[in-house]
């Protein structure tokens, strides 16, 4: 009977974790907590205590990709690395680095391209977006540091070629510790301009031997 129970349990999880996978990539956010929950709801899962984790939804959207947007989903991320090459080569003075999705290979349609970029102050890279123009908007950004530390960062949000991309403004005299990944709890990846051409270039020539 425990066994039957747990095997039920396990199959909650999975069911919990691809539906919450499923609004992930619909939404194009990446706000795991709030997708169990709404998955939690669609599924009449109340007992939250049986939540998968940020892993485990990771891994099940991966999976949605591979099975459901195989053919779409490789082009959308190499559309959105483009971007984000163009806009790490405007804001090249502010040390700029792609994180998050676009980076690690799980973004699709509605995902946000993620930088982070370095500057003395805040106010030296709104100044630059301004003076070129750029509608944008002002927000705040919580990061994880480790043990406990929560620090907020100052970002802006704006769009290029109809696509968001939102940069988080790091002080150049505290570029460590790297903030942690909100899905695995690790030190957060993040590419240098140079290693974003690189990964697109080898992507490209992936994609070419597949075909």
């Amino acid at each position: 009977m425990p066994a039957r129970a747990s095997k039920k349990d396990q199959q909650m999880r999975l069911r919990l974790a691809q539906e919450a996978a499923r609004i992930l990539i619909e939404s194009g956010s990446r706000d795991f907590a709030l997708a169990k929950r709404k998955a939690a709801e669609h599924l009449g899962a109340y007992d939250t205590r049986k939540l998968p984790s940020n892993v485990e939804v990771e891994q099940a959207l991966v999976e949605y990709q591979r099975l459901f947007r195989s053919e779409s989903q490789p082009g959308h991320l190499r559309k959105l690395r483009e971007i984000a090459i163009e806009a790490m080569q405007f804001f090249d003075d502010f040390r700029p680095r792609l994180v998050g999705p676009v980076l690690n290979g799980t973004a699709d349609t509605n995902s946000t391209i993620n930088l982070h970029v370095f500057a003395d102050s805040p106010e030296t890279v709104s100044l630059f977006i301004r003076d070129n123009n750029i509608p944008f908007e002002s927000h705040d950004k919580k990061m994880n540091l480790g043990n406990d530390n929560h620090a907020l960062f100052p970002g802006f949000s704006f769009y290029a070629d109809q696509q968001k991309i939102e940069l988080v403004v790091f002080p150049i005299s505290k570029r460590a510790p790297t903030p942690l990944n909100p899905v695995d709890g690790k030190p957060m990846q993040r590419a240098s301009l140079a290693e974003v051409k690189l990964l697109l270039l080898e992507n490209s020539f992936h994609e070419s031997i597949g075909g």
